[in-house]
């Protein structure tokens, strides 16, 4: 017994007299979302900090709220952070980064100042959205400090238990 491959869609086909099935049209590359001064613009997010973040060609530098990377996150694993991005897809030292960032604490503006790249990334280039979203840098990390429940003196912590 010979088994049937053929769909419902095929056989509507053949039905109103169309030969070949019709192939879906190709995917059309996104144009990219540049300003009048040549930036692309992205909103980044982590906890409860936000970073604007602007980026434009040229010669790698970071600038938040004013000053160098190296004095605004003095942590070298926060400046890490901040240039992941642009090591997954091979564009080190390639853009100028300018962000303002309110809000959370340094790790949390690192991780929002992250998502802006990544982000700015893809309006500057969209072809570069597979590997950034394979890498996890779009995807706005959604986790929160927990809040303090009424009866113990932090989130989870309870008081010491005493027998006697």
């Amino acid at each position: 017994m010979a088994e049937d491959t053929r769909t419902l869609a095929d056989l509507k086909q053949v039905l109103e007299g169309e030969d070949a099935p019709e192939r879906p049209a190709p995917a059309i590359p996104a144009a990219p979302e540049i300003d009048d001064f040549g930036r692309a613009y992205a909103t980044g997010k982590r906890k409860e900090s936000v970073a604007r973040v602007w980026i434009r060609p040229g010669a790698g530098r970071v600038t938040v709220n004013g000053r160098p990377e190296e004095t605004y996150f003095p942590r070298p694993t926060h400046r890490m952070l901040i240039a992941q991005p642009f090591a997954a897809v091979n564009r080190t030292n390639q853009y100028d980064v300018i962000c303002t960032v309110r809000g959370g604490g340094q790790s949390g503006q690192a991780g929002a100042v992250r998502h802006g790249i990544a982000k700015a990334l893809t309006c500057f280039e969209p072809g570069l959205r597979p590997a950034l979203k394979q890498g996890g840098f779009l995807t706005r990390d959604a986790r929160r400090v927990e809040r303090k429940k009424y009866g113990k003196p932090k989130a989870r912590r309870s008081f010491q238990f005493s027998k006697r």
